[in-house]
């Protein structure tokens, strides 16, 4: 698996754990995973297998009809019976579980609108082919989301963030243990999801032959497999460089060879260790908000726009294929800029005073 880069390792492995996930699914299940691949990424298509199974155990448990049926033997024509009624019960069963007599919230909006959504992809997909007659997500209105506050570091916070990853001066004693480690290692990966706002998956991917100092580049790619160039900085550049020099005399296990990011096991740093990471030290410079990688990539986007004014840059540079997802994330910022254009244009120019005779001084009385 050595010469496999790590974005065609993951695919492989999410190919692998679908395909065991299919299984647990009626058959015809995967004639719609096979549809749909041309579109969708392995996770994307594991995410829908997990909803879908969601979905059938609903049927099972609460449908008088399906309740004797074993999963795997629902069929296409039961599914024909199935009512917009039906699925509004579904979108409350996901909301809300019923344990000893207690109701506990389990979905939030946005758990729920993405099993919906899921739904209807399904539900459409073999409504198209004509392999069923009736389409009920169709009539599902998904359900509405209130706009989240969009987390980021100010600047000032950034500055300590950094400070605080260089010199571990209020790490416990044994997190400095720690540190003395990977101090190199840490300040290099922050301080290059900090000044390029890449994905934690793209950064924990990168292998050495995609770090270019020639020209300040790292080559990564980004959902749905396209390969892109993305520059950095002089600070970015020198945290990088030092931690090749670091890195060059690292003896990686068999497999890691190519990981630019290394664990102290020597293999390649996973996400989770990344996520765990940013959350170590957030938790010191900012204990109020919470800090997860994507939230330093909302960051660096934030600091680009405020920069720049250019939201079709912003988009390109984060790998949004639509410039609404950008939009819709720095919509409060957008807004402050109109709010400042207000006094901007002046339609007609403002009178002279005419001060009273008075207080008119002569050059003499002036100097």
């Amino acid at each position: 698996m050595a010469n496999i880069p790590y974005y065609e390792q993951k695919d492989r492995e999410n190919t692998l754990h679908l395909r065991e996930m299919i299984r647990e699914l009626p058959p015809f299940c995967a004639d719609f995973f096979r549809g749909i691949e041309p579109q969708t990424s392995s996770r994307t298509r594991i995410a829908y297998a997990y909803d879908l199974k969601v979905f059938f155990e609903f049927l099972k448990k609460e449908n008088p009809a399906l309740s004797a049926e074993n999963i795997r033997d629902i069929t296409l024509e039961q599914l024909d019976q199935i009512r917009a009624g039906d699925l509004e019960e579904y979108m409350e069963y996901l909301k809300y579980r019923y344990d000893d007599r207690n109701l506990e919230v389990v979905n939030k909006e946005r758990g729920i609108m993405r099993k919906i959504s899921s739904l209807k992809s399904f539900y459409n997909y073999f409504y198209r082919q004509e392999r069923l007659k009736n389409n009920p997500a169709a009539l599902i209105k998904l359900p509405k989301l209130h706009e989240k506050e969009i987390i980021r570091l100010d600047i000032d916070e950034v500055a300590m963030l950094l400070d605080e990853v260089e010199n571990g001066d209020s790490l416990t004693k044994k997190q400095r243990d720690f540190h003395e480690k990977t101090q190199v290692r840490d300040l290099a990966l922050m301080t290059l999801l900090l000044g390029t706002g890449i994905r934690v998956s793209e950064c924990v991917g990168l292998d050495l032959t995609d770090v270019d100092f020639k020209n300040s580049g790292i080559r990564i790619h980004r959902k749905g497999g396209k390969e892109v160039t993305v520059y950095f900085g002089d600070e970015v550049q020198e945290a990088l460089l030092e931690y090749m020099d670091q890195r060059r005399h690292m003896i990686p296990a068999e497999g890691h060879e190519n990981a630019l990011f290394l664990s102290l096991q020597m293999k390649r740093i996973s996400v989770r260790s990344v996520e765990n990471l940013v959350k170590k030290y957030a938790r010191i410079v900012t204990p109020l908000k919470k800090i997860t990688p994507h939230k330093l990539r909302s960051t660096y986007g934030t600091s680009l726009y405020q920069e720049t004014g250019d939201i079709y840059l912003v988009a390109d540079v984060l790998g949004h294929t639509d410039v609404n997802t950008t939009k819709k994330h720095y919509a409060a910022l957008d807004e402050a800029r109109r709010r400042s254009a207000r006094d901007k244009v002046r339609l007609r120019e403002e009178p002279t005073a005419v001060l009273p005779a008075e207080a008119v001084l002569t050059d003499e009385e002036n100097e």
